[in-house]
């Protein structure tokens, strides 16, 4: 059952840890213009522009704030939602891996994701943890993986060792050994054979707080 858009955007501000007031003022209204369209009904749609600038803001369909079937049919073609997956890649001594099961999701440019080489279906977003990759990846930042099978090369790919998923700058030290690299000069850079990584997928994007 499709949620109430202003259900959804109660939810989406409290996910958010954003205000009303503040929202409302992101979008150029009086600090008590969302409140008034949540609890009092008025007005008793988002204007489309409002509506546009939030759902961009969250990353969600317009759809999900009111927008009518033909309009967000044109989203889904515009716009491509890739997985936020349950997981968190350790840029420190490794995060145990965990079932992998999609919670939400962050929404792309079709065009860019083309322009990029990068195929949705291959992609998932993850959380890192830890501060090994400091400055380059901080703790809490998402990173987008590919899994496309490709050949090896030089770059910043999510591991999994045993049962423990890393994110690392890799490496290849002849004969058949990776080098794991970490950005952050506190932590020394360590040797493995190549048997034992999984290389999951390689990194390419990320997103976080500044």
């Amino acid at each position: 059952m499709t949620m109430d858009p202003r259900e959804r955007l109660t939810e989406l501000a409290g996910q958010a840890r954003t205000s009303l007031s503040a929202l409302s003022r992101m979008i150029g209204r009086n600090s008590s213009y969302l409140q008034q369209y949540i609890s009092k009904g008025s007005p008793r749609k988002l204007e489309e522009d409002d509506r546009r600038r939030l759902a961009e803001f969250f990353g969600v369909a317009e759809a999900e704030l009111g927008a009518p079937e033909e309009k967000s049919l044109k989203d889904r073609g515009d716009w491509v939602e890739v997985p936020r997956i349950s997981l968190e890649a350790s840029a420190g001594p490794g995060a145990t891996a965990a079932e992998e099961i999609p919670f939400d999701a962050f929404r792309f440019s079709r065009r860019w994701l083309r322009e990029n080489g990068l195929e949705p279906a291959q992609l998932s977003a993850i959380r890192v943890m830890g501060d090994s990759m400091d400055p380059l990846l901080r703790d809490g930042d998402e990173i987008l993986v590919d899994r496309t099978p490709r050949a090896f090369r030089e770059g910043v790919h999510v591991i999994r060792l045993g049962e423990a998923l890393h994110v690392k700058l890799l490496q290849a030290v002849p004969p058949g050994r990776l080098r794991l690299i970490s950005k952050n000069a506190a932590y020394e850079p360590v040797e493995v054979p190549m048997s034992d990584v999984d290389v999951v997928g390689r990194v390419v994007w990320k997103g976080g707080r500044i």
